[in-house]
């Protein structure tokens, strides 16, 4: 039986999981290692821990590693601790491979621990671009350290070939969050209001802002700025998620939380777990912020998107997407557009819901057949002659 690590450190990444968690655990010939960290180990990021517990997962191991403040500073040593945490889980409890989505910042440090164990690494999500956000790198520079990869589109699957990866082990397999949105049971209308708090016969908004942090603080100006724009068209409902803990996330959360206090009309959650989440975006007039949730789930379920600023700059998005910049006007500008779009024709461009499975074949056949970690380096110009 081989022994599959799969690594969560927050909400929305365990959410995005959740059906390869799933599969990987009823697999008879895969033992499922869940692996907790991060701010799922955090109070006042939600304890979301509970949440995983909640499920009935099995967790093998919690690893504590998150700072208390989320500085450049603080950031760093978090990576740091996850190196060293996950170093040592690694060196104790070796698994046969380990499955990292994404570009958090502490993913790095645990694909560091990983790749000297030389433990091979299954990246998911490989080969987008984020130009406004510092997760652009860590993304990249885990592809180089991984062994197999899972694409979300067929463009992001040339991009990482593009790095050097041998085509063999690229796979495009479409994106978790659409499989999600297309096999959870969501709740009707009137339950995610009644559950969340949503008046009734009220259009609303949810509201996801994270900071883009390849710019040089700019989370409070554009924070302000989506605070206008949102108190000039106080006839919508506002349901506001909390920003991520990346550099400039606290001041962020501080200045939407100010916004809830002072407008009976919004509302601010940390932690609204999968289903709650989809559902709510599912039956919202649009969603709007600069997650990657508004790129590649809300299009698949129908809801218009409003993406403010360069956070998600790159990343590839169909017509159901308004991109607009972090200001008041242009942010107003867009509300309007969302609210006259016509997204009858939901998008497919991240698969059509078979991402988990496609993923667990994928590993097992290349499990039996066995794994060289010495990567020869794949050039295009070679590749032509």
């Amino acid at each position: 039986m081989k022994k599959i690590v799969i690594v969560t450190a927050t909400r929305a990444e365990y959410g995005l999981l959740s059906p390869l968690i799933k599969r990987v655990d009823e697999d008879n010939a895969l033992e499922l290692d869940l692996i907790v960290t991060g701010t799922h180990l955090s109070h006042k990021h939600g304890y979301t821990i509970d949440d995983i517990r909640n499920d009935g997962v099995k967790i093998a191991h919690e690893i504590p590693i998150l700072e208390d403040d989320n500085t450049p500073y603080g950031i760093s040593i978090t990576m740091a601790n996850a190196m060293k945490g996950f170093a040592k889980c690694f060196k104790d409890n070796r698994p046969d491979i380990v499955v990292i989505l994404g570009d958090r910042t502490e993913m790095l440090g645990v694909a560091a621990a990983a790749l000297n164990e030389r433990i091979p690494i299954a990246h998911v999500h490989g080969g987008e671009v984020t130009e406004g956000a510092v997760d652009d790198c860590i993304r990249h520079a885990i592809t180089k350290m991984s062994y197999i990869h899972f694409a979300s589109t067929e463009a992001y699957r040339q991009r990482v070939i593009q790095m050097g990866e041998e085509p063999d082990r690229v796979f495009n397999v479409g994106a978790l969050g659409v499989e999600n949105i297309l096999n959870q049971k969501l709740m009707e209308e009137d339950e995610i209001r009644a559950d969340i708090g949503i008046p009734t016969g009220t259009n609303y908004v949810v509201v996801t802002f994270h900071p883009a942090t390849m710019e040089d603080d700019t989370a409070s100006y554009q924070v302000c700025e989506l605070c206008k724009a949102m108190n000039d068209r106080l006839e919508f409902f506002y349901l506001i998620t909390g920003a991520n803990a990346d550099v400039g996330g606290d001041c962020i959360n501080e200045y939407l939380q100010d916004f809830v206090e002072a407008h009976s009309n919004a509302l601010f959650v940390t932690n609204l777990g999968m289903r709650r989440y989809l559902s709510a975006i599912k039956h919202a007039s649009f969603v709007m912020g600069n997650s990657s949730s508004g790129i590649i789930e809300a299009p698949a379920i129908g809801t218009p998107t409003i993406n403010i600023g360069d956070r998600q700059k790159g990343r590839i998005h169909g017509p159901s997407i308004i991109d607009c910049n972090p200001k008041r006007d242009d942010i107003l500008f867009a509300m309007k557009r969302a609210m006259d779009l016509d997204v009858s024709n939901r998008d497919d461009l991240y698969g059509k819901g078979d991402t988990s499975v496609r993923i667990v074949e994928i590993i097992k056949d290349i499990l039996t057949k066995g794994i060289d970690m010495k990567k020869e380096f794949y050039d295009l110009s070679q590749s032509r002659n």
